[in-house]
């Protein structure tokens, strides 16, 4: 289960007691999730104007950064193709894995110092992420240009023999090469037509030099044919093959084209190779940079909601709870008795599935505490 609930509730006496309060209700009896303390430093106040437009532009905010984090993630797994369970691995904050980060969670001072406004901060994480963002657009477009490339010089070497290239079949003697009069034509031939081939490819036009086919590759389905005529031929022959199912490949044999096809092959590989190793450490790092600036928002907007909604002086005990899966109702409803104190308003709404009107709780779930989600599982599997 990687699925947080960030709640804080008023100091009682002390903050002490809250964090017991709320150890006693959920842990003691029932095992109804596990707790941590989030520590959150005394950051500058402000204004209470301040506060209340910082409080939708952190919303919007966390769900930019949100989406940055997973962009990142799902990029990764994209990038790690054969090895998904690698992903995971990939997958860390700071160096530890991100539960661990989270359940242990210190504010950056270096990064993001509290001395600066809560604004200032709010600016510096929005900056940093929307970097990350752009420079995630361009390293994935140019590895997802090379890998495309790659790709369809691939699917060029394979599949059947109607439509694959057949420069990597063939060989130099296969071919009259440097003649006036005459041409090698190869011809794809159905595995069920060989017999009718060899008895009527002599006739299909005239100018067919006698005992010139060879079988020259085979694949499930059918045999490609080298057969040798007269240029003048060409046309009367295509059109006769055609009328008795054979298909006659273009191909000249150009030993020059063919290389250069193979190069690029080679040259596509290698620079894949040569940036797969990069990327993944691009991504490794600012996964890690985003995933801290993510969670640094959500110590930014529980702060900014406790003074919010319980005033000053700062007197509030941030909790980081991870629901027991089977139990998470139970939890909601443990919460909300040992809350509901807090906002008469909320004393109807447990479920933010239930419609009130004049409320709009389709989009944010309310409680009588704050109450923010942190999401863990970053990654849709295909």
């Amino acid at each position: 289960m990687t699925e947080f609930w960030l709640i804080s509730a008023p100091g009682e006496k002390t903050c002490q007691q809250t964090w017991d309060k709320l150890m006693v209700a959920t842990t003691r009896n029932n095992n109804l999730s596990t707790n941590n303390k989030f520590n959150i430093p005394d950051l500058k106040v402000g204004t209470l104007d301040v506060l209340v437009g910082l409080s939708d532009e952190l919303a919007k905010l966390d769900a930019f950064v949100e989406s940055v984090v997973k962009k990142v993630a799902q990029y990764m797994a994209d990038v790690l193709e054969d090895s998904r369970d690698k992903v995971q691995e990939n997958l860390l904050a700071n160096g530890v894995d991100l539960v661990t980060y989270i359940t242990r969670f210190q504010w950056d001072m270096a990064k993001y110092p509290i001395k600066q406004s809560l604004k200032n901060i709010s600016e510096i994480i929005s900056k940093q992420v929307t970097q990350i963002d752009n420079d995630l657009k361009a390293r994935a477009s140019a590895y997802n240009n090379l890998k495309g490339n790659l790709q369809n010089l691939e699917r060029k070497n394979a599949g059947s023999l109607l439509t694959r290239s057949l420069a990597d079949i063939v060989k130099k003697e296969d071919f009259v090469l440097d003649s006036e009069y005459l041409i090698t034509m190869l011809v794809v031939v159905p595995k069920t037509s060989y017999a009718d081939w060899q008895k009527t490819y002599e006739t299909l036009s005239e100018m067919v030099v006698p005992r010139s086919t060879n079988l020259l590759f085979e694949d499930q389905e059918s045999g490609l044919f080298s057969v040798t005529l007269f240029r003048k031929a060409i046309d009367d022959f295509k059109h006769k093959a055609r009328e008795n199912k054979f298909t006659v490949r273009d191909f000249q044999y150009n030993e020059e084209e063919m290389k250069a096809d193979k190069e690029e092959m080679t040259r596509l590989s290698t620079d894949k190779k040569k940036q797969f190793g990069p990327l993944v450490r691009w991504l490794k790092v600012n996964f890690s940079e985003a995933f801290i600036a993510w969670i640094h928002i959500k110590a930014l907007r529980v702060f900014v909601e406790s003074v919010l909604r319980y005033g000053l002086p700062v007197n509030f005990q941030a909790m980081l709870l991870q629901p027991n899966k089977k139990n998470m109702k139970k939890l909601r409803e443990v919460l909300y008795d040992l809350y509901k104190h807090l906002d008469s308003s909320a004393a109807a709404i447990i479920d933010a599935s239930m419609d009130i009107p004049g409320l709009n709780l389709s989009q944010q779930e309310y409680y009588p505490y704050v109450y923010y989600k942190i999401d863990c599982n970053l990654l849709d599997f295909k």
